[in-house]
């Protein structure tokens, strides 16, 4: 961190360092991304056994599928023989195995080998393991988590903690009901930014009235600056005049069932470290998850995620999805036109934080932290 003096008023951000230097990348992708629970996917998205994602958490490409038992498994997509990628696909489907392209050793959908050329002139090769490298894996809010680590820690803190931390009760969440909504709209982003530029960029609000003109008319105190996140239990109120959180404040679909009226006309944010962030409003949920490919390059994947009786329906989502699709993009803008200057001079000892955004002074110690440089 910078030795700079600084006014009260403010504090110093990261160096720019952070955000451009490969070996903090990589001790990033060992110490928080492979270490940590990551979000991966909808578990919809493996609707059936044999449908399959792939996905890169830290430096490895994961296999995640629903295995036949209906259970969801996920492992290191490697090849225990020589180490070819099996499934070199983002997504698709097999009916009994997985079959590797480079000398067609196969592992079934629990992951044990089941079948190679010659494999009975190797008695002594054992199927469990020799089979594919477990990655430990959990379901919450209708996402797979998955962990890399031996020992995982635990997803009660790290996890659902963080909507504690937020909301001040871990139960409110559920009366949106996440783990049963529909996917009615998702896009993929592809940011050339560093991902904690995104996850800085999602923590404030100072930005809003800037560069959100749709959002702040829809929440009026955004314009002001301060983001909800730094209030426990607090969610922006709609404007006066505005009946849905659309694009032109016009009244949305249906509103979620459990949504109690405390929670009615209000946006709740939450960002659970290192990749997630959750969006709440009554009738949607907007999730999003991030996958850091390069120092500076970030897979954002985003859902739109509705009643199903909504999404199946057939109503007009564009309104819900064209706000958050706009403001995605403005943000992504901003950290993209952000990402050259952490590599000049004058960022060297990095920026500073203004009041409304010390709260982002706790997310960098908590990096710091994890890289073990405190």
């Amino acid at each position: 961190m910078s030795t700079r003096t600084l006014p009260p008023s403010v504090i110093s951000t990261l160096p720019g360092s952070h955000y451009t230097d490969e070996s903090v990348f990589a001790s990033e992708q060992a110490r928080i991304f492979e270490s940590m629970w990551f979000c991966v996917a909808r578990a919809s998205d493996l609707g059936k056994p044999g449908a399959f994602r792939t996905v890169q958490v830290g430096r490895e490409s994961v296999l995640v599928t629903r295995a036949g038992d209906g259970s969801i498994r996920a492992f290191l997509n490697v090849c225990r023989h020589r180490g070819a990628r099996i499934c070199t696909e983002e997504s698709g489907e097999v009916k009994r195995a997985f079959r590797c392209p480079y000398h067609a050793w196969a592992y079934d959908l629990e992951g044990r080998l089941i079948a190679a050329p010659n494999l009975t002139k190797m008695p002594d090769l054992d199927r469990v393991e020799f089979g594919l490298v477990n990655v430990h894996v959990r379901e919450w809010l209708g996402y797979v988590w998955v962990c890399l680590a031996d020992e995982p820690p635990s997803f009660e803190a790290d996890v659902a903690g963080e909507v504690v931390t937020r909301l001040g009760d871990g139960e409110l969440i559920k009366n949106y009901d996440i783990d049963n909504l529909g996917v009615g709209r998702r896009i993929v982003y592809d940011v050339k930014a560093n991902w904690k530029l995104i996850v800085e960029n999602f923590m404030e609000c100072y930005h809003c009235a800037t560069i959100h003109p749709e959002l702040t008319e829809v929440l009026p105190e955004f314009a002001d600056g301060y983001a909800a996140q730094s209030f426990v239990g607090h969610g922006a109120e709609f404007g006066e005049d505005i009946r849905g959180f659309t694009v032109d404040g016009s009244e949305g679909v249906d509103r979620i069932q459990g949504v109690s009226e405390d929670q009615d006309r209000r946006y709740y944010a939450i960002t659970i470290k290192p990749q997630v962030f959750i969006n709440l409003v009554p009738d949607h949920v907007i999730i999003h998850r991030m996958f850091p490919l390069a120092v500076d390059r970030t897979i954002v994947e985003c859902d739109w995620l509705f009643r199903k009786d909504v999404v199946e329906g057939g109503k007009d989502l564009g309104p819900s999805v064209e706000l958050f699709h706009r403001v995605n993009v403005q943000d992504f803008d901003a950290c993209e036109r952000c990402q050259p200057a952490m590599n000049s001079r004058a960022y060297a000892g990095g920026g500073v934080l203004v009041p409304s955004e010390h709260h982002i002074g706790a997310f960098h110690d908590w990096v710091l932290e994890k890289l073990g440089t405190t």
